[in-house]
């Protein structure tokens, strides 16, 4: 019986053997072209919904670029006078909530970071905390009640039923909150960056979300809508704020719908939105009424098509690790289809490709015509992995990354954080560069490579992911129009990952660092099973293949100067840039840190310098440029 065991056991090993070599042997080409599809990434896709729960220092080596902050659901009701918020889905009680310190945080000790905050929508807002339920008193009394969801604050009476979501007598709204019309929405502004105001800079607060799932209002906030407005009615309120907070800065980001998830891209409620006979889904609608109001006014009402979206993973991981198509790719077939089978006012089930960011980029093409500079953002997410399997996490996180980097997505801040995240978001936010350039893979769908290259392609990054679940894959890269010198080049991997939390710093974490040979342009790697593997390379190259088409450029003058020195840069893109001035012999002789607000001039004073060239040196996330100048006394 020993012996048969054996026997059984080495013919299992042997067939397993013989899977996994024929699964291997399937290997992948990929080619790199460092001067195709040129894109600039946005810094703002490294970014998340932020409550600060992390030392400073932590999120500063993991490289967190952009926080939204309010909390979802509570967004809906804050009262920045009061510093009040009401809680939804806790009877909605009132607590304080302070998104000046928030921001004041942003402001003083992330230098890099962005900070999104919500103008209020719904029309109410947090008033008094003196009449909450008494949640505590009354749950310990009644073990085992669920329900929270009742409307108890302002003297409601509880229904005990286990289960029940409604209450016996709702309570008062009127005692725990107030009306909140736009004017005071966008009086924020004023209350941050006015003449008055706190002083914030506004540039670092360029991003503002319209409310948070407005579609969805009866539900989550039913005690102040109880039956849902109407699309057109909300569009009303929609366009009336976004122009009332354009005339106080013009130059904010509006960031809306703010949709709830996939049904909710194309369902307003159960409305049939039909304008001459047209049915529009909601998301088409929506783009069209904005484009519409600005051709009549002149006001541009939206900036960021901003969506939510919590995927569904029929499958699992497997499934899990796909959903990155669901935004561009034509061909895929999204298992979580739904709202998309009523996209046309029926329901046909045969229409079950998403490529919802493309839809949105053509629809704002046909309303807004071509090169309109609006740009798609994801403000929720969820990886939809199993949170016990940090490697899937973090290779659909990934897969996101790197797609939103090809595409021009503006930004991203995933609401549920998995383990494996962190240790994702600090490999591209601090390895990437800043421009992604073309990546072709034979096997897309299982190992993909995103790469992006620096302003003067003298530096490239390729990120290498691999979504099979069970085998590594041995995977070719052949570079063009970007020179290798032969020899060694630092490889950084993250792979089996554990449960636990790995990531503590940028130098205390879970990337492994490793090598590959590059030879006549081209290196082949393993890469393992559920892996993201970053490969660093240096050209040989001096900038001749600067990117074609860039714009980010700076300009100096007077030149030859005295006495001050104004810097003109092209980017619109706020954040805090480097300014250093050496001698022609590369001497170091000024250098300093400036907080450039995407529009304004940088001045430096140069009047202790005597006479002669100069080099100037402007350096920030984006891009790295040089201008030489002359000084004359």
């Amino acid at each position: 019986m020993k012996h048969y065991s054996i026997k059984i056991y080495f013919f299992i090993v042997l067939l397993s053997c013989f899977a996994t070599s024929t699964i291997v042997a399937q290997d992948v080409t990929i080619t790199v072209n460092a001067t195709l599809n040129q894109k600039k990434v946005s810094p703002n896709i490294y970014g998340r919904n932020e409550s600060f729960d992390h030392t400073t220092q932590f999120l500063k080596d993991a490289g967190l670029r952009f926080a939204r902050v309010g909390g979802g659901n509570n967004m809906s009701t804050y009262n920045w006078r009061a510093k009040l918020t009401v809680h939804p889905d806790w009877f909605n009680n009132v607590y304080g909530e302070d998104w000046d310190a928030y921001a004041q945080k942003i402001n003083d000790i992330f230098p890099n970071m962005q900070g999104m905050f919500a103008f209020q929508l719904l029309g109410r807002a947090a008033s008094s905390d003196q009449h909450n339920f008494p949640d505590y008193t009354y749950m310990q009394a009644h073990p085992g009640w669920n329900g929270w969801g009742q409307n108890l604050a302002g003297g409601g009476i509880p229904d005990t039923t286990k289960g029940s979501s409604k209450a016996l007598v709702d309570g008062d709204i009127n005692l725990f909150s107030k009306p909140w019309p736009a004017d005071s929405s966008v009086q924020i502004l004023n209350h941050w960056f006015g003449p008055d105001g706190k002083g914030f800079k506004k540039e670092k607060f360029r991003y503002w979300s319209m409310d948070n799932e407005p579609d969805v209002w009866n539900g989550t906030h039913d005690w102040a809508m109880p039956t849902l407005i109407s699309a057109s009615a909300f569009m009303d309120r929609f366009i009336e704020l976004a122009k009332k907070a354009k005339a106080i800065d013009p130059d904010i980001k509006i960031c809306g719908p703010v949709t709830t998830s996939e049904w909710q891209w194309y369902n307003w409620a159960n409305e049939s939105i039909r304008i001459n006979g047209k049915y529009y889904c909601w998301l088409e609608y929506f783009i069209k009424r904005c484009a519409d109001e600005e051709k009549a006014s002149g006001v541009r009402v939206l900036d960021v098509v901003d969506l939510h979206n919590y995927p569904y993973a029929k499958n699992g991981d497997i499934d899990a690790l796909q959903l990155h198509r669901e935004y561009y790719d034509i061909n895929y077939t999204y298992p979580g289809a739904n709202g998309i089978f009523k996209i046309n006012g029926g329901w046909d089930t045969s229409i079950n490709k998403e490529y919802i960011f493309k839809r949105i980029n053509d629809w704002t093409t046909t309303y807004f015509g071509a090169n309109n500079g609006i740009t798609c953002g994801i403000s929720e997410w969820s990886p939809a992995t199993s949170d016990s399997n940090p490697s899937a996490a973090a290779v659909v996180y990934a897969s996101h990354l790197g797609t939103f980097a090809n595409n021009g997505v503006e930004l991203f801040t995933p609401w549920s954080w998995f383990t494996g995240m962190w240790e994702t978001l600090h490999l591209f936010s601090r390895y990437a560069k800043d421009y992604s350039v073309s990546s072709t893979s034979s096997n897309e769908n299982t190992v993909s490579a995103y790469t992006t290259v620096s302003q003067t392609v003298d530096t490239m990054t390729v990120i290498i992911v691999n979504r099979d679940m069970s085998s590594s894959r041995n995977v070719t890269v052949n570079l063009s129009n970007f020179p290798v010198a032969n020899g060694n080049y630092s490889t950084l991997q993250l792979s089996s990952l554990p449960t636990t939390e790995t990531f503590v710093s940028h130098t205390k974490n879970a990337l492994k660092i490793n090598s590959v040979m590059v030879n006549s342009n081209s290196f082949t790697i393993t890469v393992p099973s559920l892996s993201v593997t970053a490969v660093i390379m240096k050209s040989t190259s001096t900038g001749v293949h600067d990117l074609k088409g860039q714009t980010d450029d700076i300009k100096v003058y007077p030149n030859p100067a005295t006495d001050k020195l104004s810097i003109s840069i092209s980017s619109n893109i706020a954040e805090l840039t480097e300014v250093t001035v050496f001698d022609q012999s590369g001497r170091k002789i000024q250098a300093f840190d400036a907080n450039y607000d995407g529009h304004s001039l940088i001045t430096t004073d140069v009047s202790t310098l005597s006479s002669g060239f100069y080099i100037l040196s402007v350096k920030n996330n984006h891009f790295t440029s040089n201008k030489r100048f002359i000084i004359e006394k």
